[in-house]
């Protein structure tokens, strides 16, 4: 009994967050949005070294990396070897939100959990795969072109597993296909140039208003964009591993703006839907 009134509390207190506070919420994120401009002159040059190295890379490392992004790929459909499990995100809401861990279940978070217990775990989160993302970037910038056999499905599955985190911080299932869909989609946000973004950002402005899945196909397409888009990156990378210290150096650098960028932009559209559903459902009560 005491557990179910305690959950009690905590689902009045979120349905009392005030309009003016997620208002606010929604001014943040939208100066974010307007914020994100094209990529960088060096990632945009990035991909001549790779054109040019691609030609001499032994054709078996070609294959490993082609098996790993296939398997990258089938993420969309299944959810993979990628699909995370929520306990370890529930564990840090519960602790922000002061809620029993064994009474925290994903399907609740949307009830019973503050935004602002919510954007306490995104942050830790972020964090902790920045500093892997990092550590990983700066081991194998030591390496030659067979290190990156091993770290550009390394990156991505990292990419795909901060993405994720975000989904469950806010309440979110990336079980659910749409929810796969919206996670590959902030993965080409983070990719994009500032065209591609404000179209992406475009397309998922319309999610919290349930807007049907697209076409398969397209969405198959999307993936394979970004796979591209992640591997001519690379070209830099493999440029500066001809010289070691270099290579530790951008290796870091790379790995971590990388994941970086998809956590936070996974965070803020995630964030985003979640203040607009809580808004749309104070707005339904007022009306009641």
């Amino acid at each position: 009994m005491g557990q179910n009134k305690h959950d009690e509390v905590i689902t009045l207190n979120v349905h009392h967050e005030s309009e003016e506070r997620l208002e606010y919420e929604l001014e943040v994120i939208a100066r974010w949005e307007k914020d994100q401009r094209d990529l960088w002159f060096w990632e945009k040059i990035g991909r001549i070294p790779f054109a040019l190295l691609d030609r001499v890379t032994p054709r078996k490392v070609h294959e490993w990396i082609g098996q790993a992004l296939d398997e990258l790929g089938s993420y969309i459909q299944t959810g993979g070897q990628y699909l995370i499990n929520d306990d370890t995100v529930l564990n840090h809401l519960s602790t922000e939100a002061k809620i029993s861990p064994t009474s925290l279940r994903l399907e609740d978070v949307s009830e019973l959990v503050p935004l602002s217990a919510m954007n306490q775990t995104s942050d830790k989160l972020k964090q902790a795969r920045v500093q892997l993302a990092t550590l990983q970037g700066a081991t194998t910038g030591v390496g030659g072109i067979f290190t990156l056999a091993i770290d550009i499905p390394f990156l991505l599955g990292l990419s795909l597993k901060a993405a994720q985190e975000m989904a469950l911080a806010y309440g979110y299932d990336p079980r659910e296909k749409k929810e796969r869909i919206f996670i590959v989609q902030c993965l080409q946000f983070a990719s994009s140039d500032y065209v591609g973004k404000q179209s992406i950002l475009k397309s998922l402005s319309v999610f919290h208003e349930g807007s049907p899945e697209r076409e398969t196909l397209s969405q198959i397409q999307g993936w394979r964009e970004v796979i591209a888009t992640y591997r001519d990156n690379f070209g830099w990378k493999k440029l500066f591993q001809l010289i070691p210290i270099a290579g530790i150096l951008f290796g870091a650098w790379i790995n971590k703006s990388t994941v970086e960028e998809v956590s936070e932009t996974a965070q803020m559209l995630y964030k985003k839907r979640r203040v607009l559903d809580r808004l749309q459902a104070i707005r339904e009560s007022t009306l009641s």
